[in-house]
Parts: structure tokens; sequence; C-alpha cells
């Protein structure tokens, strides 16, 4: 059936395309279709081969209500996009000798010594908790296997989660004191739960550099990389180009006014989220996934050595991990399809299914967008939407992921 869809989709002619060539026309027909058919307001790609702009794409609507159009430096939402960021500032630490992936996490975060682990609720309704056989590293740490979570609206441990209310935190002592008042959901490197680990990790790079986390990436990331849309909020100059989010109900997108959104996009918030804070843009981010494709360094800066892209972006997950039942969204961990430091690697593309080569790295966010760096066949992809991401959306990723199989290395059998 998607084999089906897809190949219609490619039948189709591509309107509004900024700089495609034949090829990469076929990939955007797939996507604005989803943006003519009502189920995007916009969509912004860009793409890259063998260190080559094979495409700059955008389509549709960044705002449905004003008619402005989506544009290729239209500014998004990264949310969870953020993540993958966040490894490479870790990875810069690492490199400088501050932390080791054997170390505890509490080495870094003291308020974190001595946690407990959530066995469920007594008779009166009080949490029952226990000792974990052991307490969280900074391996677990960047590979979700911790025993943090997020708030996922599932009662229980998430109601405790939702009782801290860790996002309106005024810095990361006060985000890491709430932290500390909540118990792990399984004794860690037991399983793999999706979780503020990445925000973790933002605490730890504020105390290990002596910097706020956003001025640490804009040193070390943004401004070597040349990142200058990328940010913790958007300046008053850049607002206008700032997509609406939007969620689908009944078939149509309503713009999304809920805590969804986050901080006040035009001010710095207090506490800089290291999992889901980041707005960028497609270039921004496709600068970014340059790099780790790169080995670490675009355009002649390094920002990381070889070996810690590396380790970014080779599996971390234990064989028994890949036999269960985990994952977010798309993103479902099993044998083939596994997690590295803060996103998905594809060790097998046969058996995870995937049209994608064999060690590519990829992750997405909240809004939808998604970006994927694919080693084998030396193509990076970057989209770009504003679509709260649930069960019924459009299939942003496997169609897309698909496409440019079919454009790039038609010879290699879907999976």
């Amino acid at each position: 059936m998607m084999k089906t869809w897809i190949a219609g989709m490619l039948a189709l002619a591509c309107a509004g395309t900024l700089h495609a060539q034949p090829r990469v026309a076929q990939v955007d027909a797939v996507l604005n279709k989803m943006v003519d058919d009502g189920q995007l307001a916009g969509v912004a790609t860009e793409i890259w081969k063998d260190g080559a702009l094979v495409g700059r794409s955008a389509y549709g609507k960044r705002d449905l209500k004003s008619g402005a159009p989506m544009t290729d430096d239209t500014i998004v939402r990264a949310y969870s996009m953020t993540k993958p960021v966040t490894a490479v500032a870790m990875m810069i630490l690492h490199e400088q000798g501050k932390w080791k992936p054997e170390d505890p996490v509490a080495k870094y975060l003291p308020e974190l010594a001595n946690l407990k682990v959530y066995k469920g609720l007594d008779a009166n309704g009080q949490p029952i908790l226990a000792t974990p056989a052991s307490q969280p590293t900074m391996a677990q740490l960047m590979s979700h296997m911790a025993g943090f979570q997020y708030d996922m609206g599932r009662g229980g441990i998430d109601d405790l989660y939702r009782a801290a209310d860790l996002w309106t935190a005024k810095d990361n002592r006060d985000f890491v004191a709430r932290v500390a008042s909540l118990p792990l959901r399984y004794d860690p490197g037991t399983g793999w739960e999706y979780s503020i680990a990445m925000d973790l990790q933002g605490a730890i790079i504020e105390r290990l550099s002596g910097m706020k986390l956003r001025d640490f990436m804009k040193r070390h990331i943004f401004d070597p990389l040349g990142m200058g849309d990328t940010d913790f909020y958007v300046p008053q100059e850049k607002f206008a180009r700032l997509a609406t989010v939007y969620e689908w109900k009944d078939g149509k997108p309503a713009e999304v006014t809920s805590h969804l959104l986050g901080n006040d996009p035009t001010a710095m918030p207090g506490f800089a989220s290291g999992g889901g804070g980041l707005y960028s843009t497609a270039g921004d981010y496709a600068r970014f996934a340059r790099m780790l494709l790169g080995k670490g360094a675009l355009d002649g800066k390094r920002v990381i050595s070889e070996e810690a892209a590396a380790a970014i972006m080779s599996p971390k997950l234990p064989p028994e991990i890949l036999k269960g039942s985990y994952g977010i969204g798309l993103q479902q961990m099993r044998p083939g399809y596994e997690y590295g430091y803060n996103g998905v690697v594809v060790t097998d593309p046969q058996a995870a299914k995937v049209a994608l080569g064999h060690g590519s790295y990829l992750w997405d966010g909240l809004a939808s967008t998604w970006f994927w760096v694919d080693p084998e066949h030396q193509i990076v992809f970057v989209g770009m939407v504003q679509r709260v991401a649930a069960e019924g959306g459009p299939p942003l990723q496997p169609a897309s992921q698909a496409a440019v199989k079919t454009a790039f290395f038609p010879d290699k059998l879907l999976p």
C-alpha cells in the first residue's frame, strides 16, 4: 500500500520548489501533495548529496490566517530536534575530559544522588518507592536508559511529573531540584523511556562549562557552523519569519495556543531546554546535519572529533532492550533500528524495514520536523513543518525516505 501510494505521488507535478534538480522534484511532489491535500500548512526541505546542495524547497504557508508563504528561511520550533544538538555539546565537553560515560549522573548533578524507583501506589494512593540496584550513569542518560521520563498522561508516576511543573523552572538548579523530588520509572539500564534526560544534559553542560546552554551552543556549535537563525528564542526582528504551529482537529488545522508552545518565543527562557527548546530553519539545521555527515567538521570548521561524531552515531542499547516494546511515536526501538546518543541509529535497514542506508542517524520533533544523515549514500535530508505529531498524521518520514531512495539509489530494493 505504501509503495503504491508513493508511486502515485511521484507522478505529480511539483510547484513552488526552489532550486530543485529533477530527481529532487520527485521528493517535493510527495510532500507538496500533503500540503495540497490540507494535511500540512507548509513544508520546507533541504537535501544534500555527496557534499552538494541538490534541493532547497518551500511550499505552502507558514501562517494560514495571514497567508504568509513558507520560505526556505522560515523559522520553526525544532522541539526534540534540539536533542542531537545537545549530544554534540555534550561530546565537546567529553573531549575536554569533563565527563566519562561510566560516571554516575550524580557526580555532576549531586541533587540526584540516592534516587528511588517508582513501584506503584499504596492503598492510600501514595507512591511506593524502592532503592534501585544502581544509580544512573552518564551513558544511560545519553541513551534514554537512566530511568527518567516525560509526563505522557498515563497516570501514576506521570502525575508526579506533571505536579513538579518542570517547564516553569527558573534556571538549571531549579529544574534539577524539581527532578530530584521525582522517582525513576525503572532501574537504570533495564529499560528505555523517552525522557527529560537531554534536559538534564543541558543542566550538566551549564555546570561543567560555567556558561548558559545557549551561550555554550552559540560559541561552540552555531557560530562555527554559521547557524545564524538557530537559538532558544526568536529576536523581534525575525519574529515575522516564525511559522505558526497547528494541530489537526476534525480534519482541519487549528492554531496551537496551549502549553505545547512553551515559553514566549521572543524572550530567552530562564531554563533553556536541551531536550526541546531550539528554534531553527531548514538551512541552519542542514548545516548541523552536514557536520555530522562530515564526521564532526563542515567547511573546514571542526566542531567535534571524528571519534566523537562516531560515538553519537553508534548504537548503545543492549540486545534485551531491542527485544522489548520501547520507543516513542515513529521511533520504535527494534533490531536494526537502535539508539546512539540522543538519536536513532539504523544498523540494519532491511531488518528495520526503512529506506535508509546503513549507519543512518535521525530524529524528529513534536511539530513533525524530521531529519536524517545517511553516511552510506552521503545524503542529508531536513524537513520542516509545524503540525503537532499525532496518530493519523501524514507519513512524512517513511514517505520522504522512500522518495529519496527512489530518486537517488533506486537500484536497492525497498525493505
